[in-house]
């Protein structure tokens, strides 16, 4: 079955590693077919074992050989291909539409956080499908108050996040 592996904080604040590393170590764990989508830690590969299990396997071989505490976050090309699919924004060059990768329940913490956070012009947020989006105009992405709830500690573990148009060149990549 095709996954991509979504990574949390990969190339961020000093958790710096080259996507051929990162390759490698998913390859040695035993993992197929195995391609990186842009720095920012989309692992597209195959296997046949499942998502839960995966998890397990690819953030210890993560943590082990980078020296540091891995998140990732597996999903199945039919899964991938559900968060591109259930945008519910309209495209517009002035905004930045994110997707949130996480564990199950995820979407209504960031709901929440969302709805307690001061909002700038034309921010908003939905949820489609368990999956939660977040439309905000570009240059205000880390300067939002919603934004800053991205970095929060206590979250870390709990989800990523992606510009939507990642979503579409992993795609692409899982039906090469």
């Amino acid at each position: 079955m095709n996954y991509c592996a979504f990574l949390r904080g990969v190339n961020v604040k000093g958790t710096n590693m080259k996507m051929a590393d990162v390759c490698q170590v998913f390859k040695e764990a035993g993992m197929k077919d195995v391609f990186s989508v842009l720095a920012s830690g989309n692992i597209v590969f195959s296997s046949d074992k499942k998502a839960d299990e995966l998890k397990k396997i690819l953030e210890k071989a993560m943590s082990d050989h980078f020296s540091y505490e891995a998140f990732l976050f597996i999903r199945s090309q039919k899964e991938t291909e559900a968060f591109w699919n259930g945008n519910p924004f309209t495209k517009n060059e002035d905004l930045h539409t994110y997707t949130f990768v996480g564990n199950p329940g995820v979407e209504n913490i960031l709901m929440q956080e969302f709805e307690n956070a001061a909002k700038t012009e034309n921010e908003k947020a939905e949820i489609v499908n368990n999956i939660f989006y977040w439309q905000v105009p570009k240059g205000n992405t880390l300067d939002s108050t919603f934004g800053k709830v991205l970095g929060k500690k206590s979250l870390k573990d709990q989800f990523t996040s992606r510009n939507i148009n990642t979503f579409e060149k992993v795609i692409k990549k899982m039906l090469q």
